[in-house]
């Protein structure tokens, strides 16, 4: 049984198209996508009517929200600002009402118990908060505090945009490192005091296992490496990869200059301001563009979120990262 892993497309056709051709080789059972089809690069529309075509499993992330509270009290403060908030302006125009309620009716999180197999848990960052993301550096404990109320030993995430193949194992007698829940008493803590489903006390695990699988990202991958990424699960035995079930992480080359033209061509670029041109950026570098300028701006005294021009202008001319940019763009490469 092998599922291929697909997440963080973000409108870029070009890398999903690349992807798509690249597993009609593989030729998987299955296909899931991990959240965030939309938002980024101008193609959202085609994706969702591409993916809608298929009889693929699809889960929401936290994108799909942005457009979906949009002009309700769940929006963003100062979501009306079209300065800071131009991209989303953009993008809730071009979706039609039909793909709306596409993305209205999809799930937050899934699990699969396909026959013969160890389940698998799937959401965008982790269950009930589509927003927590995960890395390769991470210490272990940190890990476990978001995860340590998830049953299974699959877990597919998705959000950080970065490749993530990772066996995280947690001695129980460790567990005074976790006494002090993150999240508030709405999370239960694991012990001998918590319930299971049928309402009666479990018994304690000594130990615990999770297998945690970032595909990376289709359309706008942050490490470093301009391909459109993705990877491939395949069930095994336990002996051979504890939870039953190994990870190849995938990646492959496709022509940006599609994906970079129609920025132009669509629009988006000029009514999406500064951020549609730092998701330029991110395209052209597959570095966390969005991330780095606002580190600055709040390190160096600015207000990104209110005054949004004023801070990129001074990034510019402090850090010189639109030469970065140019150097390395491809539709400045032709000819």
């Amino acid at each position: 049984m092998r599922i291929a892993l697909l997440a963080d497309i973000h409108g870029n056709m070009p890398a999903l198209e690349a992807v798509l051709q690249e597993l009609e080789s593989a030729q998987p059972d299955y296909l899931l996508i991990d959240g965030d089809l939309i938002n980024g690069i101008p193609f959202s529309t085609a994706v969702i009517d591409l993916v809608r075509r298929h009889d693929w499993v699809v889960v929401r992330g936290n994108h799909e929200f942005y457009y979906l509270d949009f002009g309700t009290d769940r929006a963003a403060p100062g979501g009306e600002d079209r300065e800071r908030w131009g991209q989303l302006h953009w993008l809730v125009q071009q979706i039609t009402p039909d793909q709306g309620a596409y993305l209205a009716m999809l799930p937050d999180e899934r699990t699969l118990y396909l026959p013969g197999t160890h389940p698998i848990r799937v959401a965008h960052g982790v269950p009930g908060r589509n927003r927590v993301g995960f890395y390769n550096q991470q210490p272990a404990e940190e890990i476990v505090k978001e995860i340590q109320l998830i049953p299974e030993e699959t877990l597919i995430s998705a959000h950080t945009h970065l490749q993530i193949d990772r066996h995280i194992r947690w001695d129980l007698s460790r567990q005074q490192l976790l006494q002090s829940d993150p999240h508030g008493s709405s999370s239960p803590p694991i012990g001998p005091d918590s319930a299971n489903r049928s309402g009666t006390a479990p018994t304690p695990e000594i130990h615990r296992h999770w297998h945690l699988i970032n595909p990376g990202s289709v359309g706008l991958p942050l490490n470093g490496r301009t391909t459109a990424q993705y990877a491939l699960l395949e069930n095994v035995s336990t002996q051979e990869s504890a939870g039953g079930w190994r990870a190849m992480l995938c990646e492959v080359a496709y022509d940006r200059r599609h994906a970079l033209q129609a920025f132009h061509d669509s629009g988006m670029l000029r009514a999406g301001g500064i951020i549609s041109q730092l998701f330029y950026w991110e395209v052209v570098t597959a570095e966390a563009e969005i991330v780095l300028f606002y580190r600055w701006a709040w390190e160096s005294g600015y207000d990104p979120d209110h005054a949004i021009h004023k801070a990129f202008h001074a990034y510019i001319a402090a850090t010189g990262r639109d030469q970065y940019i140019r150097q390395r763009d491809p539709l400045y490469q032709r000819g």
